[in-house]
Order: structure tokens, then sequence, then C-alpha cells
């Protein structure tokens, strides 16, 4: 398992094909190739985020969420094709919001196979700093 320096930068960068991708995060090939050019624990992280938009997104809610951050909060716990995030953040209209989901991929990390969320508090601006989130 990477270091979580290295980790988070690798989540910047998939980060930013997460951006490129489209609306409906289907996995468009463009994502689909950034994400296999990931380490399988990377890669299960970032997937489970894109699961995350997407569903946030459509589900009956106010939010339409443009960033996940997993490892926000408290380090995602990994354990095979799985990832249970109780400290992860999400962020919509500029605001970022506290988010806990535990998602279930099939062996190579692209098909979700089982995903749950739950959405938390507003995080206040002044602890943003402090979870290294950014506007």
């Amino acid at each position: 398992m990477m270091d979580l320096p290295a980790m988070r930068k690798l989540c910047l960068t998939a980060s930013a094909l997460l951006v490129l991708a489209s609306p409906a995060m289907a996995l468009d090939p463009r994502l689909k190739a950034g994400l296999l050019k990931l380490d399988p624990d990377t890669r299960l992280e970032q997937r489970c985020d894109a699961e995350a938009l997407e569903r946030i997104g459509r589900d009956p809610n106010p939010y339409k969420p443009d960033r996940v951050v997993a490892y926000a909060i408290r380090t995602p716990k990994l354990q095979g094709t799985t990832i249970e995030s109780l400290g992860a953040a999400f962020r919509a209209k500029g605001q970022w919001y506290r988010l806990s989901y535990t998602c279930r991929t099939a062996n190579d990390r692209m098909k979700v196979l089982s995903f749950s969320y739950t959405i938390g508090d507003r995080i206040s601006e002044n602890d943003w700093p402090k979870y290294n989130l950014w506007r």
C-alpha cells in the first residue's frame, strides 16, 4: 500500500481525470484508461469516489457534487475489493460536506458491485485547512 502523500498525489491526478469524465460518470474511455493506470488500491478508491459523485448527483437530494475525497477526515479502510470510507467529504456548490461510504467492486476494481453512503453535516470553512480541503 502507498504512503499517504503518494496516494494523495495520485488521487489528485485521478481527480483531474474525473473532471474530464462525462456527467453520468459512466466510465467513458478516458476515465477507464486513467483508472487502469493506477495501482489496485488507488483504482479502488478512485472508482468508488466516482461512484459517490454519480450516486449523490442523481439521487433525490439538493447536492450536485463535483469532488469527493475518500481520505479527507479519516484514512479509509481497504480490504481486497472493498473500501470503507467513514471520513470522506464531498464538495457541492463551493461547500464541503461529510460523507461516509462503503463500496465493493469486481476484482479488477472497475465495476461497482455494491455501494451505500450517508451524507453528513456541512464542514465549516474554518476546518477546511485541517482536512486539506479547498474551494
